[in-house]
């Protein structure tokens, strides 16, 4: 059960706020058993009044009061972060990273062998419970544990779990896709202002049509042709902005986009593992 746990969170910005954030609306876990710890004491102190979460003087304090730490950190300071939870560790503890790039070899070599360590790749929306989630375990972590970290990042959106050689791709898709995806939205609120709407009632139209084009495809399991044949219809205005669109090489430049950004974590992920040598 969770809510016997106590976890920790090392990390409190963006993703460490919406991970207390996703525990606390999920009541998964009984006052008082949500810890965490960020440089910045304003950060703690916020998130102290809004979720409960009980503020720690530092990482090692945390680590050794919790047996469920969520590591939320820059990706450079991951290594830092698990030697000083040092003998904090010693104990069987479970260890959930966030951070893009640094692979489980890297963490494991600094974790005691009783410890579980995980790799999680999540994306920006899980600021609102929307977010896609990609995890993956050491080969020594427990298929409960998994069960366990997957019910956790369930209160915040989606949940894959996918082979570690998989993360690269993940991050070129999901990761830096929210960024691909405003830009798309940005870019059809524009014409909409072009067409003659006011900027705000364009942006609001746009953001809700991708929205509801994404739920379309995740609840109503409708393919992403099989939704585009359904608005299209011989000669009219959709065909029209389709061909538009096949004109612009928008296929061409997501496919192209989502390459790029996965050469680019892999290239990040080597760098870390040569670090480490």
């Amino acid at each position: 059960m969770v809510a016997q746990r106590t976890c920790f969170i090392s990390g409190l910005g963006a993703m460490g706020g919406a991970l207390a954030r996703g525990l606390t609306k999920a009541a998964l876990l009984s006052p008082g058993h949500l810890l965490g710890y960020d440089p910045l004491v304003e950060r703690a102190q916020a998130l102290q009044n809004e979720t409960g979460l009980v503020p720690v003087q530092g990482n090692r304090a945390g680590a050794e009061k919790a047996d469920l730490i969520l590591l939320a950190v820059k990706p450079n300071l991951v290594t830092q972060v698990l030697g000083e939870m040092g003998p904090a560790l010693s104990q069987p503890k479970v260890v959930v990273s966030v951070a893009a790039g640094v692979p489980l070899s890297v963490m494991q070599a600094q974790v005691p062998p009783q410890t579980s360590v995980l790799r999680v790749m999540p994306n920006t929306p899980a600021l609102v419970g929307a977010g896609a989630f990609a995890l993956s375990a050491g080969g020594s972590v427990a298929p409960e544990t998994v069960q366990l970290v997957k019910g956790i990042l369930g209160t915040m959106g989606l949940v894959v779990e996918v082979a570690e050689d998989q993360m690269d791709a993940v991050t070129g898709l999901s990761g830096s896709g929210p960024a691909f995806a405003a830009v798309f939205i940005e870019a059809m609120a524009d014409g909409g202002v072009r067409a003659g709407l006011p900027r705000g009632v364009a942006l609001n139209l746009s953001a809700q049509t991708v929205l509801g084009a994404a739920k379309m495809v995740l609840e109503g399991q409708y393919h992403p042709a099989a939704l585009k044949d359904m608005v299209t219809s011989p000669g009219g205005t959709t065909a029209a902005g389709l061909e538009a669109l096949e004109n612009g090489g928008l296929r061409a430049a997501a496919f192209q986009a989502v390459v790029a950004a996965a050469r680019r974590s892999k290239e990040m992920t080597e760098q870390a593992q040569a670090k480490e040598k």
